[in-house]
C-alpha cells in the first residue's frame, strides 16, 4: 500500500469542493511522436471513472485554463495553459481531470515531477495552514502506462467530525501531463484504489 504518514491538515471536504468546480487496460508503449501534430488530448468519459454504487457520473465540458477554485495539492503548480473537466455524482463524490501540454518532453517530465513533489508534501502544507485537522497520506506506487503514472491518497478528519478521502494521480504521455482527482466522504477503507488505478491508466492511454 505504500508508506503511511500521519499529520494534521485541512479537511478533504475542502478537497472535494475543489474537485467539484477523479476495465483495466494494458499499457501500450506508444512514443510521444505518435501523437498527431496539433492533436488535442482527450479527456475521460463519465463512465470511465470509478463506478459509484448508486449514481451515474455526470461531466461538464472540457474547459481551457485553470480550474476555479484551484484543486488542493496540485493547484498552485498549474499553468494557465491547462485544460480541465469536472465530474460529479448525485451524491458527495466528485472528480476532475486536468491536462497540460508542454513545449517539450523534458518540460513535461519536470512538470510531472513537480506535481508529484507537491502531492507528497501536501498534507504537511495543509497542516501548516490549518492545524485543527488530522490527515493521513499514502503513496500507491507507479503504474506502467506510457511514460508512467503515480497514484496517491489523502484522508483528513476534523475535530468536528468530518472524514474525507481523496485520490490523486499524475501521468505523462510524451509532452502531455494529466492529473486525475477523486474525492468523497469516508476513509481509506472507502477509497476505490483499484478502480481509480484503472481510471488513471485509461486517462493516460486515451490522451492520444
Amino acid at each position: 500500500m505504500g508508506e503511511t504518514m500521519q499529520i494534521r491538515a485541512r479537511g478533504i471536504r475542502t478537497t472535494v469542493a475543489a474537485l467539484a468546480a477523479v476495465a483495466g487496460v494494458a499499457a501500450a508503449a506508444v512514443p510521444a511522436a505518435a501523437a498527431p501534430a496539433g492533436a488535442t488530448p482527450r479527456f475521460l468519459a463519465p463512465a470511465e471513472l470509478p463506478p459509484h454504487p448508486t449514481s451515474p457520473w455526470y461531466a461538464g465540458p472540457v474547459t481551457a485554463g485553470q480550474p476555479d477554485p484551484l484543486p488542493v495539492c496540485v493547484g498552485d503548480a498549474l499553468p494557465s495553459i491547462a485544460s480541465h473537466r469536472s465530474y460529479w455524482t448525485e451524491f458527495d463524490t466528485n472528480a476532475q481531470q486536468i491536462t497540460v501540454v508542454e513545449r517539450s518532453e523534458q518540460r513535461a517530465e519536470d512538470f510531472a515531477a513537480l506535481l508529484r513533489k507537491d502531492i507528497a508534501g501536501c498534507a504537511k502544507k495543509l497542516m501548516e495552514q490549518d492545524p485543527d485537522l488530522t490527515a493521513t497520506q499514502k503513496s500507491y506506487g507507479r503504474l506502467n502506462v506510457e511514460e508512467g503514472a503515480h497514484v496517491y491518497g489523502l484522508h483528513t478528519a476534523s475535530a468536528w467530525g468530518s472524514s474525507d478521502i481523496g485520490l490523486f494521480s499524475v501521468g505523462r504521455d510524451g509532452r502531455t501531463v494529466t492529473v486525475v482527482l477523486w474525492g468523497q466522504m469516508g476513509t481509506f477503507q472507502h477509497a476505490q484504489v483499484a478502480d481509480f488505478k484503472k481510471t488513471t491508466v485509461t486517462a493516460v492511454n486515451k490522451l492520444y
